[in-house]
């Protein structure tokens, strides 16, 4: 292997540089250099791109030779461990150890060093930087502009990162050879395939000529041949083949016919053996091209007269025919070459028949070539039963019914006419059929005429089983029943012709989709029972002689019968006749004949199941009609019944058991001992499991890195190269280049949309060995010579796409979440600027290839995804501007109508199999409840039969699977698809699915994301295209709803015949891209789907109103979600539309009733399933369900008064009405302003998240919400929604903390609790302070001590009998006497000031999680000022309880806070503080200025009174002195007398500072101003006229103007908000708070305005839509929460009605359309009269007419008359 390394690296020098050497040691240099030139230029030597294709095909043989290796390293290492476990050296001679368990892990662990990642990988590395170089080249090569490079560069690219999963794929296709009869089977089989290829290939040495032939391609074919060789490599299986003779061909001819049919004779043989032999010598010979070799063969051309060369070409038929015999595999890979059989030779009919056989897939793709080619064939080559037994193999297969198949097979038989269809039913060829029935010749021929007959009779019967409606009414035509009849009661009739015949009249009459009246009404049906008693009594007769016995007719009587019988009575349509009752003794021998054919001996297991059946369809008919059936024979039946209902189940566990246990053992076919293999190939099998467990993560990680290095492929090239400035142009290169694969390499062209759409999809994180494996890969790649890659070594995708966690739960996952997004759309908008949409359009336009096709739908909807509008710009530029619509659509409108073909074709219903499964679900229902007595043994019996059955399936399903992967270990390869991170779920489904209606929930989905966001233009677009030929996608899509449910075959109660757990997920897309088509709204969309011809709106009604069943027996969660998709579509059909019409279309085919019960069964199914586990997140809740529901009949009540008033609740007094409170509670309805100023009225369901909105908080709200300018309140409601919605976020977080919400909900106690020990301590201050020592307290009688201790007890009880408040006040009260006259007042005082301080801290607790304070972030905590308060209250209990007790009289301020009159007093003075300021001002300037004029003028008139702070202990003037030398000054020239009272007169005004303070002091606080303190003078002094200017002025002016003015300012506020209070009030009480309309607009009118403020118009609902719009999906939006998205993130109001309201407006326009109805009366009324007017008119002008005439006929009359008269006079 270190050759591989070596060439690797000479590649990748001679493609780097191009022709020049370079130095190994300098790839990153001189390499990279050599890599940035032009390579891309229009003159470029093809020879050059020729010789890098040379070397691209020696790289791909170096990958293939690695792989060799590996699966080689792999296989070593399993021999290994099987060595280990014999202890010896393996051979195929030693005994095979029963023990044998390998290490799976060890292998698991070495398996792990052939890859990247490991210290031993470097052997299969291609270059010595782990393949980073050889990426380079890769990516180099890939921007060459020739395409056959480019392919080949990308195959290389996409199998580099597909290592671990090719060497899975290769692994589990390996098949051993244990047994030495394997070994000597694979050497016997490759020599004759050599010796037979080589024959082959010189056929025309030996083969017989007479003439040369034509058109002879036999270099051709066998180069066809060759290109499918054996799939699996056989390497590591092949011995060695030294000394093996090279084959040649016999000189002699006719010893070649003989070496070529003992080769085929002996490969015959190999698939002749037991089923699990066959099969595995089966895949030997398809892994070995055996059937390759046969098929060159096949094209021999030779004479037909060549006798031996037509034995070769049977034998080689009959080996293909075995080769193919129950092997779907190998029955696919001769289908590839089906062109090869489609001769007249019966041999290629009959291998054409093994191709197809049980093969259900094939079957079901079949071409009309095909068909039409075998009823050709009966045509013009004979009618050969071959031809018609391949007919008969495609209308059914696998036990099912292909009814494509059978509608092509009538259709063909039809055309054909009478040269096909052969009936013998005239009165001319009837008496043939008779005789043929007659001859022994004729029956003993399996190619005559009546085995013809018989054969086309049963292809007939096959083409009309499983309710087939087409095929039944064309055999109605062909076989009458009367013509049957006469048939079936020939007495000649062989049981042959009754089989065939009585089948017919079974599937073509009685188990039919409609009811075929003819078998019902006659008499026909009894004539046949009364032929079957004769034949049921014949072989019971005959029963003797079982020599003799006619087992023809025993297996008509037992199967036949018995099934056409059974499914006669099980009919729905046989329960309205009443001819049973008038042929009850037939019908009573019916039973006794089954039952003694039950009795016989004969009959085996499965034929007496038949016969029980019958007995049993019989009993139940005459229970349920009343027949009366012979006692003895009801009392047989009944104890028939139960003794084999026990011992039937019993025995087929023990025998399931038992076959689970033992198994197959191969024997040595040299007569040695038994020899299991199974251990080998079951433990390589669980190998092959734990490689496939262990690399599935690394296989996601390598493609991730793909993924990477294909989006950002300038990482691997340094910084400033010019190779890395290249590649910026890669993406667009890939995506051009995709275009030119879609013929030739569909494959890769598959791979490359693959991996584009892997860009775009967002993958959960990956497991931790996956994660360090992507971690290395990108490191291995990615990082530069310096190192710098490792900022971003989780890749250039980490973010969007590979390194997002899953998010659990609804919550925001925060900033990376965003960031994901915002990555995500700007991977989708990068893309499409490289032309990724046009990728899509153009693919979806050419291709014919349906893998490409899907591919490129789900790369569509990864673009679109999230509602991507830059997208969708894209899609319709490049559709309407670029003229691609109609090709386009012309695509999708195809896609649709095969579809809708295909479901006809293929959809059967089968009514007997859902009666049966109900009573079945019947029978469960009744198993795990044993209530009743009477039937407790029957259940216990049952429930112990339903354990042994669970044990035994168990155990048969371990034995079954275990079986098949060693009998062919293929099926898990063939099974699993390539896209690993598919779930099973969607492989089952996309399995049962037809891929051409599986395909369109793909492109319904991409459909609904091109309407995304309400995309009105592609809405539009998808109607009309408004070209020369329009396709309307909404009709189809319609069309295509109503086909799927079924409503084209009969009425819409059968919803869940049709519909089952494969569509309906289809059934839900379909729904949900209607529904996108007309939200927006999209009105045209909308009447085109009200008013579409077919039945989809029915079918959308019923789905709501039915009960979906049997799938709603199993899968409630699946019928809940159609439900509501459906309600969801009819709500947007009827979406802001102002008429009537859609409503009243809706209305017209749905009971209101029922529609009603609807809603109150998903209710109480809510109820019931709150805690089931079905019912999660990812699933709809039935209680959402009804929710929606109701909203659809909320809408439907305002055009149908029934249903309007069922809804309310109390209208049915009966059960239910629980459901519709509910409903009615928690919705809501608001009016929004569209742009146009037209009003719309929304319904819409209460988010839960709005049940956690507090009563506290809605108070606030409505109280203190302001109006602005305009006089509404919406902007400041707008604004304060934000802390509303944080504040029920925090609710709800609250709630999973019980004791934070317990505090909470309390809060209003915490407040009262505390406000009053803040009084009570203030009164115990202001009682009792100061505390003295023990002697304070004092000592009471013991009667008052027991009086309250009673007190205490009393007000406890009275603390929980009555309300909070009231209680809680005396019992604090007689706690703190109790505690006062008990512990003492200091400690009373600390007691109560602890529990303040706790009550106001639990308080705090209580108010930060009512409001989430701290979840709004620092700022908003400190601009909280209520929080502040509170928290300043903290501080102060603090001071008062540490400090001093008088900080507790700051407590009682908080009354002020409590009471908003209080409040108002303080805002009296503080709201115009400016104003009190102002004029306080004015009087400090006045004052100034009278200050001044006293200091100048009257300042000896400033004496004032004092008295000293101590008593004098001498005279006056030693007092005085003594005063003088206390303020520091010499009073030499003051005179200062004293009073006898010791009143000292002192001058105030010396200074003007003194004279200031003194008027300011003394002058406004006394009534009569400053004049009241200084000194009285005498009228005679001559400054008294100036005195009393100046005390007059000081009072008028300062006094009585001034002061009162500021008195007047804060009397005025206070009043002004005394007024404001009230208008407030009666603003709350009469004004609408949303639109501003006053009470009395609403007088007179039909809605009140209270209810207008309750429902129309109620605040809160308005905030409840505001929520709805954050918490739900965008993408979910309606037309409407859409609008208003819009414009809450513009913060736009003008959604909000201003002085408007729909009632008022309904009420005009009730009046307007009063009066347009009188007119419209009036006028029809005279028009009316016009008419009769009109028409006497034209009455009388008629007559009119008339009289003119006859006027004008008798004056012509009277003009002849007399020249008459004169003729006659003459003679």
């Amino acid at each position: 292997m270190r050759t591989i390394h070596g060439v690797g690296e000479m590649m990748t020098q001679m493609v780097l540089s191009r022709g020049s050497g370079l130095p190994i040691s300098q790839p990153d240099s001189q390499a990279v250099h050599n890599l940035g030139k032009q390579v891309t230029s229009s003159d470029e030597d093809v020879t050059v791109m020729d010789t890098k294709l040379k070397i691209i095909e020696i790289l791909q043989f170096i990958l293939s030779v690695r792989l060799d290796y590996r699966i080689s390293y792999l296989l070593s290492i399993y021999k290994k461990e099987y060595e280990v476990a014999n202890g010896s050296v393996a051979s195929l001679d030693t005994p095979i150890s029963l023990g044998f368990d390998p290490d799976k892990d060890e292998i698991v662990a070495h398996a792990d060093t052939m890859f990247a990642g490991s210290k031993d990988n470097q052997p299969v590395e291609l270059d010595e930087e782990n393949g980073r170089t050889f990426l380079r080249v890769l990516i180099h090569l890939i921007m060459h502009d020739y395409p056959p490079l480019v392919s080949g560069a990308l195959h290389l690219l996409f199998k580099h990162f597909s290592q671990r999963a090719e060497v899975l794929q290769a692994f589990k296709q390996v098949q051993l050879l244990v047994s030495n009869q394997d070994v000597e089977n694979y050497k016997q089989i490759k020599a004759d395939l050599d010796r037979l290829r080589l024959t082959v290939e010189k056929s025309e040495l030996w083969v017989e000529k007479t003439s040369s032939y034509g058109s002879e391609e036999m270099g051709e074919n066998h180069a066809k041949g060759s290109d499918e060789q054996i799939n699996e490599d056989p390497g590591p299986l092949t011995p060695a083949q030294d000394g093996n003779k090279i084959p040649q061909i016999d000189k002699k001819k006719s010893n070649n016919y003989k070496i070529v049919k003992e080769i085929l004779t002996r490969l015959n043989k190999l698939c002749l053996q037991n089923k699990k032999e066959r099969s595995q010598q089966q895949r030997l010979l398809k892994n070995m091209g055996a059937h390759t070799v046969v098929l060159d063969l096949l094209q021999i051309p030779f004479e037909k007269t060549d006798e031996k060369m037509n034995e070769i070409m049977t034998v080689a038929h009959t080996f293909l025919q075995n080769f193919c015999a129950g092997n779907p595999q190998n029955q696919i890979l001769l289908h590839k070459h089906f062109n090869l059989f489609l001769h007249p030779g019966l041999l290629e009919a009959e291998t054409m028949r093994h191709i197809f056989m049980n093969n259900y897939h094939l079957c079901n793709e079949i071409s009309d070539r095909v068909v039409q080619h075998f009823v050709h064939c009966i045509e013009t080559h004979g009618r050969h039963v071959h031809y018609l037994k391949f007919l008969q193999t495609i209308v059914k297969a696998d036990s099912k019914y292909v009814k494509k198949c059978q509608d092509k097979v009538m259709t063909e038989l039809i055309n054909a006419g009478e040269d096909v269809l052969v009936f013998y039913n005239d009165r001319a060829s009837f008496p043939v059929l008779v005789q043929m029935m007659r001859s022994e010749q004729e029956r003993a021929d399996e190619n005559g005429a009546l085995a013809y007959h018989i054969n086309l009779v049963e292809l007939l019967a096959a083409c009309t089983e499983g309710k087939n409606v087409y095929t039944e009414i064309k055999c109605n035509s062909l076989l009458p029943l009367d013509d049957i009849l006469r048939v079936l009661v020939h007495e000649d009739c062989i049981p042959e012709v009754k089989t065939a015949y009585v089948n017919f009249v079974n599937h073509c009459y009685v188990d039919t989709e409609v009811e075929m009246k003819e078998i019902y009404t006659s008499n026909h049906i009894w004539n046949l029972f009364e032929t079957f008693l004769i034949d049921m009594t014949r072989v019971c007769n005959t029963t003797t002689d079982r020599k003799h016995s006619d087992t023809a007719l025993e297996r008509y009587v037992t199967d036949t019968v018995m099934n056409i019988v059974g499914a006669f009575f099980n009919s729905p349509f046989s329960d309205n006749i009443t001819s049973v009752q008038t042929h009850q003794p037939v019908f009573i021998q019916l039973l006794q004949s089954a039952f003694r054919i039950y009795n016989c001996s004969w009959p085996s297991t499965v034929q007496k199941s038949c016969v029980e059946s019958c007995i049993k369809t019989l009993a139940d008919v005459a229970k349920n009609r009343g027949i009366a059936i012979p006692v003895d024979l009801d009392s047989q039946v009944n104890t028939l019944f139960m003794k084999n209902h026990a011992n039937m189940v019993q025995r087929a566990a023990m025998g399931w058991r038992m076959s689970a246990r033992g198994g197959p053992r191969f024997k040595d076919a040299q007569g040695g001992p038994a020899l299991d293999c199974r251990p080998i190939i079951e433990k390589l099998q669980a190998v092959v499991s734990s490689l496939e467990r262990q690399f599935s993560p690394m296989v996601q990680a390598e493609f991730s890195v793909l993924v990477d290095v294909l989006y950002s492929p300038q990482h691997l090239f340094p910084d400033g190269s010019e190779a890395k400035t290249r590649c910026t142009a890669f993406l667009s290169k890939l995506i051009s280049h995709t275009k030119k694969l879609m013929e030739k390499e569909e494959k890769l062209c598959v791979k490359i949309l693959q991996t584009l759409r892997e860009m775009l999809n967002k993958k959960e994180t990956l497991r931790e060995q996956a994660a360090a494996l992507r971690k290395l890969l990108l490191d291995q790649y990615f990082r530069s010579s310096k190192g710098e890659y490792g900022a971003n070594i989780n890749g250039p995708l980490s973010t969007a796409a590979y390194s997002k966690a899953s998010q659990t739960g609804g919550g925001s996952s925060g900033q990376d979440s965003d960031k994901s997004e915002a990555s995500m759309y700007d991977i989708q908008c990068q893309l499409d600027r490289e032309g990724a949409s046009q990728l899509v359009i153009d693919l979806i336009v050419l291709t014919k290839n349906d893998r490409i096709f899907t591919e490129c739908i789900l790369l569509g909807i990864a673009l679109l995804e999230g509602g991507n509008t830059q997208i969708q710009k894209s899609f319709y530029k490049q559709l309407y501007e670029e003229k691609k619509s109609e090709k386009f659509f012309k695509v999708f409108h195809d896609r649709m109508k095969a579809a809708q073909q295909e479901i006809r074709a293929t959809v059967t219903v089968n009514t007997t199999d859902l009666g049966s499964k109900k009573d079945d679900e019947d029978d469960s229902d009744v198993l795990p409840l044993p209530r009743k007595r009477g039937h407790e043994q029957r259940i216990q019996l049952k429930e112990e039969m339903k354990e042994q059955l669970t044990e035994a399936s168990a155990a048969t399903s371990k034995a079954y699977s275990a079986y098949r992967k060693e009998t062919d270990p293929e099926l898990e390869s063939l099974s699993s698809g390539q896209d690993c991170g598919s779930s099973c779920n969607e492989e089952k489904e996309d399995a049962d699915m037809n891929p051409i209606i599986g395909i369109m929930k793909p492109i319904l989905r991409f459909l609904q994301l091109l309407c995304e966001n309400h995309n009105k233009e592609l809405q539009h677009f998808l109607r009309n295209q408004n070209n020369k030929t329009n396709y309307n996608l909404v009709c189809e899509t319609l069309q295509f709803l109503d086909c799927i449910c079924g409503s084209t075959t009969g009425g819409l109660g059968l919803l869940g015949l049709y519909i089952n757990e494969r569509n309906v997920s289809l059934i839900n897309q379909t729904l949900e891209s209607l529904t996108e088509y007309c939200q927006g709204p999209c009105h045209e969309n909308q009447t085109c789907i009200a008013t579409h011809e077919s039945n989809g709106i029915d079918i959308v009604i019923a789905l709501i109103l039915n009960d979906i069943n049997p799938l709603g027996r199993y899968h409630m969660d699946l019928v809940l979600q159609l439900k509501n998709n459906a309600s969801k579509l009819l709500l947007a059909i009827m979406e802001s539309r102002q008429d009537s019409e859609n409503a009243e279309r809706i209305l017209y085919n749905m009971r209101p009733n029922e529609l009603v019960d609807v809603i109150k069964k998903a209710y109480k199914q809510g109820l019931s399933n709150d805690s089931d586990s079905r019912f999660g997140e990812e699933n709809v809740s039935p209680k959402d369900v009804g929710h929606n529901i109701y909203i659809l009949a909320h809408q439907l009540a305002c055009h149908n008064r029934t249903l309007q008033g069922m809804l309310k609740p109390g209208s049915d007094p009966g059960d239910g009405d629980e459901s519709l409170t509910y409903y009615a509670n928690h919705t809501a309805q608001i009016e929004i302003v569209r742009h146009d100023r037209t009003m719309e009225q929304i319904v819409f369901p209460v988010p839960n998240i709005c049940e956690y909105l507090t009563q506290e908080s809605k108070c606030r709200v409505f109280n203190t919400t302001e109006r602005d300018d305009q006089g509404s309140k919406v902007n400041d409601f707008f604004v304060q929604s934000e802390d509303l919605y944080n504040e029920m976020k925090w609710q709800r977080k609250i709630r999973n903390n019980p004791a934070l919400f317990w505090f909470s909900r309390h809060i209003s106690l915490w407040g009262t609790i505390s406000f009053n020990l803040a009084v009570f301590i203030n009164l115990v201050v202001a009682l009792f302070y100061p505390f003295g020592d023990d002697g304070d307290e004092g000592t009471i009688s013991p009667l008052f001590s027991i009086a309250l201790w009673i007190a205490l007890a009393i007000s406890t009880a009275m603390l929980f009998a009555f309300s909070k408040p009231i209680g809680i006040q005396p019992f604090i009260v007689t706690a703190i006497f109790r505690s006062i006259y008990t512990l003492g007042l200091g400690p009373t005082l600390i007691l109560l000031g602890a529990a303040n301080l706790l009550n106001k801290i639990v308080f705090l607790v209580s108010f930060v999680g009512n409001r989430g304070t701290f979840t709004r972030g620092y700022r908003a905590v400190i601009m909280d000022m209520e929080f502040l308060y509170h928290v300043l209250y903290v501080i102060v209990c603090i001071l008062s309880l540490f400090v001093h007790e008088f900080f507790y009289s700051f407590l009682l301020f908080d009354l002020v806070h409590r009471e908003e009159t209080l409040l108002n007093v303080i805002k009296s003075v503080t709201r115009n503080g400016r104003s009190i300021i102002l004029t306080a001002v004015l009087a400090l300037i006045l004052v100034y200025l009278f200050s001044i004029i006293g200091f100048l003028f009257f300042q000896p008139d400033f004496i004032m009174d004092v008295e000293p702070a101590f008593k004098p202990d001498k005279s006056c003037d030693t007092t005085v002195h003594s005063l003088a030398s206390l303020s520091g000054k010499e009073h030499h020239d003051e005179q200062s007398t004293c009073s006898a009272d010791n009143v000292v007169n002192e001058r105030t005004c010396d200074t003007l500072l003194m004279c200031i303070v003194t008027v300011l002091n003394h002058g406004l606080r006394n009534g009569g101003g400053v004049g009241d303190v200084l000194r009285p003078l005498s009228k005679h002094e001559q400054l008294f006229p100036a005195r009393v200017v100046y005390d007059l002025l000081f009072f008028f002016v300062v006094i009585i103007i001034v002061l009162n003015l500021i008195f007047g300012v804060i009397i005025d506020t206070f009043a002004d908000l005394r007024s404001e209070k009230q208008k407030k009030e009666e603003i709350l009480k009469t004004t609408c708070f949303i639109c501003g309309l006053e009470r009395d607009k609403f007088d007179n009118k039909t809605v009140s305005f209270e209810e207008h403020i309750k429902s129309e118009h109620s605040m809160w609902h308005y905030l409840y839509f505001i929520v709805l719009v954050r918490v739900k999906d965008p993408t979910e939006y309606t037309g409407p929460e859409s609008y208003v998205a819009q414009m809450i993130n513009e913060r736009n109001l003008d959604w909000f009605p201003r002085m408007r309201a729909m009632s008022l407006f309904s009420n005009e326009g009730d009046n307007e359309q009063n009066e347009i109805r009188v007119l419209q009366d009036k006028l029809e009324l005279t028009m009316s009269l016009v008419s009769q007017l009109s028409s006497q008119l034209a009455e009388l002008k008629e007559q009119m007419t008339e009289q003119r005439k006859n006027k004008q006929r008798l004056g012509f009359l009277g003009s002849n008359t007399p020249h008459v008269n004169n003729h006659m006079t003459s003679h």
